[in-house]
């Protein structure tokens, strides 16, 4: 882009704004950033939304500015257009993949001064398809559900064009909006995204957004992801694409390939699939025939004629799911006076409902769980249709849900510590496994007592068991939150498999906790001595101190360790530097992967 010389706007009155802008407008000084919307199954970018800046030299650089300068001046729609050239050609010359998004404001829809096929015609110069483009609707301003705008609306899609809703759940009747232009996909707003990990009314909109997005077949997009614990959660939740910083900065040369961590992290899932498939929707999936949405009933017919455990059907569009069609409802139908003459060639699409779930297969049984039990009595239906990356796999039922969840719940307690019911070193390796093949952010925690086998030679192994419950009371206390995993390898041995933010507080507190209240279990001769004397091996006197607890913690590199294996060992050796310590001790590591011996 040439450089223009750029009147001086030190001044920060409206006047000199409004006279700044006049030369943008005049002189095109428009630069389109992009940012890159990624899938985040798969870590490829599926397209770029296009923002624009004004010169950098200028208080118009920034598009609050610019735009409010343009709203005030009563030039917002020349800026929008100009906006919207600017970005059309860039894309074009940059060749930039997948779709664009571009934001296009309610008033300028409604403008009965919008000329239409202004845009389509700059496409056709550019070579840019129509259905790579997607006209993004801001839930900040308010839109006219019965007047031109929706009319124009219906003219972009008409043309071929994608519509999203951008900013949704910050603005004007956003339920509203979304029913009465049904768009392919719906952005939710920053806000809700902002620390999501940490406020749980946040996390229970997004989950009805998805819920509500699945039932419409609407794609979901989250905005704002600033970090990788927002980035988890998220895609915990279901969501399956996203942008933000975390993930990609706007740019007026943006990224063109795989985001690296999100492509490593599907690869790792994919090689892994198989290793904890107990605990996500995938190990419910079985084949079961399918229709397609043209199929006519008589098709169906015959099928659940042929299959008689079936209750119902999944109906695909091109191999994406649309919903189901039930024995029940067809019965009905048929059983009619005429009822079969009359419709048994009519389409699958007068018999189908939507009000059916659809998972990936990577999402958790527990979260699969929670969005049943979510879904009002009424409309509670037993079929779950398993996807991958929104292709259909299999299907499952909520009585496999159950089943599955109740033989994990006996499998965990097989494993189980008798004296303090925490889940013991099998579910400990497998939850590790789970978190580096997920490429999750954690740290392990491995906690252990100092001196305490001459503790229980002293006092008795009745009394080491209530050291052990007391240590397992104090965890248990401190430490249990959703995103952590708590568990107890064996003897005075506990690990714990970390997520919140806080974990060096928490540790903190168990060893307060533990050094005051440990204090009850030694007879008041020994208290008063601050220890214990027992022989040792050589015939000798020897003092113990007060029992302690030794901690470990390390931060394990989730792309460079393999499996549990390492992990452990690299706690194994930060539970070592911290017995050295001595005394209730806190030794975090600062090593991230194992050593390699050659």
């Amino acid at each position: 882009m040439p450089v223009h010389a750029f009147p001086n706007v030190t001044d920060t009155t409206s006047s000199t704004d409004i006279d700044s802008l006049s030369y943008v407008l005049t002189h095109k000084v428009i630069t389109p950033y992009f940012q890159p919307i990624f899938d985040l199954l798969t870590g490829e970018i599926i397209g770029h939304e296009a923002l624009s800046r004004g010169p950098a030299e200028s208080r118009l650089h920034m598009p609050d500015t610019l735009f409010k300068a343009a709203i005030s001046a009563g030039r917002l729609h020349e800026l929008e257009l100009l906006c919207r050239e600017k970005s059309l050609q860039r894309f074009a010359e940059l060749a930039l993949p997948g779709k664009l998004f571009l934001n296009v404001s309610a008033s300028l829809l409604s403008s009965a001064n919008h000329q239409k096929g202004m845009t389509l015609a700059l496409l056709k110069q550019l070579g840019i398809e129509q259905d790579r483009i997607v006209i993004e609707l801001s839930e900040q301003q308010p839109y006219d559900s019965c007047g031109l705008t929706l009319a124009s609306v219906e003219y972009y899609r008409k043309m071929g064009f994608s519509i999203a809703i951008d900013d949704l759940g910050v603005g004007y009747s956003g339920l509203r909006l979304w029913s009465d232009v049904q768009p392919g996909s719906v952005k939710i707003d920053k806000y809700f995204i902002h620390q999501i990990d940490k406020d749980p009314v946040k996390r229970e909109f997004v989950r009805s957004i998805i819920a509500i997005a699945q039932s419409l077949h609407c794609d979901v997009i989250a905005e704002g992801i600033e970090n990788l614990t927002e980035l988890e959660l998220l895609m915990e939740l279901g969501v399956t694409r996203g942008q933000g910083f975390y993930l990609g900065r706007p740019d007026p040369n943006p990224q063109v390939f795989a985001h690296k961590q999100l492509a490593q992290r599907a690869r790792r899932v994919s090689q892994h699939r198989n290793i904890d498939e107990g605990e996500t929707v995938h190990s419910l999936c079985r084949t079961v025939p399918t229709v397609n949405s043209t199929d006519t009933l008589l098709t169906v017919s015959e099928l659940l004629r042929d299959h008689p455990d079936l209750l119902s059907l999944p109906v695909l569009d091109q191999g994406i799911p649309k919903g189901v069609v039930r024995r029940h409802d067809l019965l009905e139908l048929f059983s009619s006076q005429y009822g079969r003459a009359l419709y048994e060639t009519k389409p699958v699409s007068k018999l189908l409902k939507k009000d059916v779930l659809i998972v990936e297969s990577f999402i958790s049984l527990a979260s699969v769980s929670k969005q049943l039990t979510q879904q009002a009595e009424s409309a509670l239906n037993h079929e779950i249709i398993i996807v991958q990356d929104g292709a259909f796999l299999g299907v499952g039922s909520l009585r496999d849900l159950l089943k599955r969840i109740t033989d994990l719940k006996i499998h965990n307690a097989t494993y189980a510590n008798p004296l303090t019911l925490l889940p013991g070193s099998v579910p400990i390796n497998r939850e590790i496994d789970r978190r580096l093949h997920a490429a999750m952010d954690f740290h392990v925690a491995y906690f252990d007592l100092n001196d305490f086998k001459p503790f229980n030679d002293f006092y008795g192994y009745a009394k080491g068991d209530e050291v052990i419950q007391l240590l397992g009371r104090l965890i248990k206390h401190h430490l249990t939150s959703a995103e952590n995993f708590l568990g107890h390898i064996g003897g005075d041995d506990f690990v714990v498999i970390f997520s919140c933010a806080d974990w060096a507080e928490r540790c903190r507190a168990v060893l307060a906790a533990f050094e005051e209240q440990v204090r009850d279990l030694y007879a008041p001769k020994e208290l008063q001595e601050g220890g214990i004397w027992l022989e040792n091996r050589a015939e000798q006197q020897q003092f113990f101190s007060l029992l302690s607890v030794a901690i470990g913690v390390v931060h394990p590199d989730s792309y460079a360790c393999e499996s549990y294996h390492e992990v452990v060992e690299l706690a194994a050796e930060a539970k070592k530097q911290s017995k050295k310590m001595g005394g209730n001790a806190l030794f975090i590591s600062r090593r991230r992967k194992h050593r390699i011996i050659s």
